[in-house]
């Protein structure tokens, strides 16, 4: 479940977090790629009540967002760009942060963006073109690339508003080029594309508007989709 705390009032985390431990998410994650941060802390706190047993991880746009009360960050790189302000430049501006708080973990993860259909809020900010959608191998290449670098871990995006997932072929492609945990998000709007994406090889599949507008049936349904 990912959440964005500029669309998400503290009480509202809190709701979620509360559906989310009793209805099957494995992870809560926190960010966006542009909006308002200003109440995040008051919106991981919530997430904490909510969910105290269930891992937080920042999902962070850069390294001004990179806060405390977390359990893990995703230190992504935008390993299907070419910007190096997202390939290395905001790493090492988190620097200083990430030595005043060893106790968070800092997961290395290949960020690769995919063509959803639309110009999205993270194309938009990272001044990058997305991968196409038709083109499986140029996703197993950075994948592949980014595993022989190091990286621990894989995330595949459409992009939060995506008209369309990361399809299947997509998937199947990133799994078969890493052993690494695979995250899938971007787009998901119901069971039809969670199994989709599950059954391809995605480990996790990131679901966060959805779940914003709907109920606790709508996080059920689509975590018992994940599961089957």
């Amino acid at each position: 479940m990912l959440v964005d705390p500029e669309r998400t009032a503290p009480e509202a985390a809190e709701e979620l977090a509360r559906k989310a431990t009793g209805e099957g998410v494995a992870v809560l994650l926190l960010g966006n790629s542009f909006g308002d941060w200003e109440q995040a802390a008051d919106v991981a706190a919530a997430l904490r009540r909510g969910a105290p047993d269930l891992p937080l991880l920042q999902f962070p746009a850069g390294a001004s967002q990179l806060m405390a009360g977390v359990d893990a960050i995703l230190f992504l790189s935008l390993v299907s760009g070419r910007n190096p302000q997202y390939l290395i430049e905001e790493h090492v501006r988190a620097v200083p942060f990430l030595d005043r708080h060893p106790e968070i973990a800092v997961i290395s993860t290949a960020y690769v963006l995919i063509d959803g259909g639309c110009v999205t809020s993270v194309e938009s900010v990272s001044q990058t073109r997305p991968l196409p959608a038709d083109k499986p191998e140029l996703v197993a290449a950075h994948v592949r690339a980014a595993m022989l670098i190091g990286m621990r871990a894989v995330y595949l995006d459409a992009g939060s508003g995506a008209r369309v997932p990361v399809g299947a072929e997509l998937v199947r492609a990133a799994r078969d080029s890493s052993g690494a945990p695979l995250f899938v998000g971007g787009g998901v709007r119901g069971v039809a594309a969670v199994r989709l994406a599950r059954e391809a090889g995605a480990d996790f599949v990131v679901v966060g508007t959805l779940f914003e507008r709907g109920g606790a049936r709508d996080v059920r349904e689509l975590a018992l989709a994940a599961l089957a």
